[in-house]
């Protein structure tokens, strides 16, 4: 049932899923969760957040990677999410292509009211459809806020809105932010149940080539980071995806999506 009252957040879960299978242009998505743990794990840092916050062993889990079947992934998806929720844990899931985003937020709308879902992408994946696919890696948020999963959807970094995606955006009442517009802190001050969507490709080519769809005149990291320490509100969850590490140059791109994560970590046990 839709709507339930927001309960507080558990321990923050890692939670590989390796899928890519709604990827319009290149594969390789799939790849990614190992290696983002591999560059969050690496000694050639620490474990310290910019926010002050300690990762030792105690403040997270680690679930591991989904072993996804060939038919219904979406299904084991939303699952595997929802018994993580169910058992005091707050999922931080590893694309994977940005349709999983879909059955993730499944999981989370059915147990969280009033959600406010922030969105960091170069694109809105807002179509309707997508060459025929309604499940495309450029329609989960479409058919996010079709059923109802997040009150509330703003999207930063965007810069590839195009007139079906901006009428989308209004028959939503997406709150786009283009890039051109940044910075946009003061957007980010939320109140209630928060969730974040981290796409990659919210970067500018610059700091992150291991995308499919690269997209000049994106974020810096820095920027990125600023953005994503000006949310309040409370952080239940969150997800990394769109990094493709088939199109990667020197481990540039884990390296930064591990410390993405480090940072999605220490705002949800700082929150």
């Amino acid at each position: 049932m839709l709507g339930q009252p927001t309960r507080q957040p558990g321990i923050p879960a890692l939670l590989g899923v390796p899928f890519d299978a709604n990827s319009s242009y290149l594969r390789g998505t799939a790849d990614a969760p190992p290696l983002i743990r591999e560059a969050f794990h690496c000694d050639s840092s620490n474990a310290s957040t910019e926010s002050g916050i300690e990762l030792g062993e105690e403040s997270f889990v680690d679930a591991g990677d989904l072993k996804l079947p060939a038919d219904g992934a979406f299904t084991a998806i939303e699952i595997a999410v929802g018994e993580l929720l169910d058992n005091a844990q707050s999922p931080v899931s590893m694309g994977g292509d940005h349709s999983i985003t879909y059955p993730i937020l499944r999981a989370f709308g059915k147990r969280f009211a009033n959600l406010t879902l922030v969105h960091f992408d170069a694109h809105p994946d807002l179509y309707d459809e997508f060459e025929g696919n309604r499940y495309s890696h450029a329609c989960p948020f479409a058919r996010i806020m079709e059923e109802g999963l997040a009150k509330r959807l703003i999207q930063v970094g965007i810069r590839t809105l195009n007139a079906h995606q901006r009428k989308q955006a209004a028959r939503f009442g997406a709150e786009v932010v283009e890039m051109r517009e940044l910075p946009a802190l003061e957007k980010l001050k939320l109140e209630g149940p928060v969730y974040v969507s981290f796409d990659v490709d919210v970067l500018d080519p610059a700091f992150a080539p291991g995308v499919s769809h690269r997209e000049p005149g994106g974020m810096s990291v820095r920027e990125a980071i600023a953005h994503l320490q000006a949310i309040t509100g409370l952080l239940l969850g969150a997800d990394i995806v769109e990094f493709n590490p088939k199109q990667d140059v020197s481990q540039l791109t884990a390296t930064v999506c591990g410390k993405i994560l480090k940072e999605i970590l220490g705002k949800m046990i700082a929150g």
